[in-house]
């Protein structure tokens, strides 16, 4: 199939009479100016295009000075293309009314484009938990796979020590710990529900990790209890049910004894309130305990009413 992308430079008499292959190769490497038609999601795209005020800002500035950074792109095999960075591109054009995106075409394999696809998005704001966990792992097996093709005889050693250098390189390029990396990943092991509401806030992403070791009929179950308890799993409660996980004895009772259970907040330990401070607060009669006590009542109280509204 012909290419429809058309070269910024004027058509020479040679490439008039040139053959499709020839054309073909001319193309990569060059920028063009691509039919917004032609232009086709990457596969799995982890990263979401919404039509938020960022993109209002983007749209204004392309109906005003055009698109200043071409998208890169591969040619797919039915001569048309498939976008590897610029989707928030394409989309400000569309709402601006262009018909047609600039783009330097690549020759590119799965795996290279895969890496460039995640690389060039990471460093957008405001990016979810879920996109980015997914973005890690995407770019983990590309890599894991290049390195297997250079090194086809290597042993199962081997293959363990290419993966921690993996996510030593995704963790150097992120500006993130490997441990980091790796959490992010295991959050692509919930179920999506669940990675809905570490997006939200609901769940902090701690519990959320412990949570991932969960069997999916076993999440599924979490979901109903969270549901009708009107509560996400703190650290402690998410780290008891994943050991009752793997020791085969997690069901939906034990799920709602420990859901059940009243939170307290789990404050960390380099917070401290001197008692000179609290004291103002309660009658001089009151013990510490009894002003513990009233704390905790009153912050449990609050944590409740809190859980109320962000259900709504």
């Amino acid at each position: 199939m012909k290419s429809s992308a058309k070269n910024i430079s004027l058509t020479s008499l040679d490439d008039l009479f040139s053959t499709e292959e020839e054309r073909s190769k001319d193309v990569v490497g060059s920028i063009v100016t691509i039919p917004l038609s032609q232009l086709h999601d990457f596969p799995n795209h982890p990263f979401k295009v919404r039509d938020d005020d960022k993109m209002q800002e983007t749209v204004e500035s392309v109906k005003a000075y055009g698109v200043l950074v071409p998208a890169i792109v591969r040619q797919r095999p039915d001569g048309e293309y498939e976008i590897v960075a610029g989707h928030r591109r394409k989309r400000a054009s569309e709402l601006a009314g262009l018909s047609e995106l600039p783009a330097i075409v690549r020759d590119l394999d799965d795996d290279a484009a895969t890496i460039i696809m995640v690389d060039s998005n990471l460093q957008r704001e405001n990016i979810l938990p879920s996109e980015r966990a997914q973005a890690y792992k995407m770019k983990l097996e590309a890599i894991k796979r290049q390195g297997e093709r250079r090194d086809l005889t290597c042993s199962q050693v081997g293959n363990k020590l290419a993966g921690q250098k993996s996510l030593e390189k995704i963790a150097e390029d992120a500006g993130e710990s490997k441990s980091q990396v790796h959490r992010y990943i295991r959050l692509t092991e919930l179920q999506p529900e669940l990675q809905e509401m570490v997006d939200s806030g609901k769940m902090a992403m701690t519990p959320a990790v412990e949570l991932s070791y969960l069997k999916p009929e076993e999440q599924s179950l979490l979901l109903e209890t969270i549901e009708s308890e009107q509560a996400t799993p703190s650290l402690s409660q998410a780290q008891r049910i994943k050991k009752l996980s793997q020791s085969g004895d997690l069901n939906e009772d034990s799920i709602l004894g420990i859901m059940a259970e009243q939170k307290k907040p789990e404050l960390s330990s380099n917070i401290t309130l001197s008692g000179d401070k609290l004291k103002k607060y309660f009658p001089k009669s009151y013990t510490p305990a009894q002003i513990e006590n009233t704390i905790f009542k009153l912050l449990d109280s609050w944590l409740r009413k809190r859980q109320r509204e962000e259900s709504r």
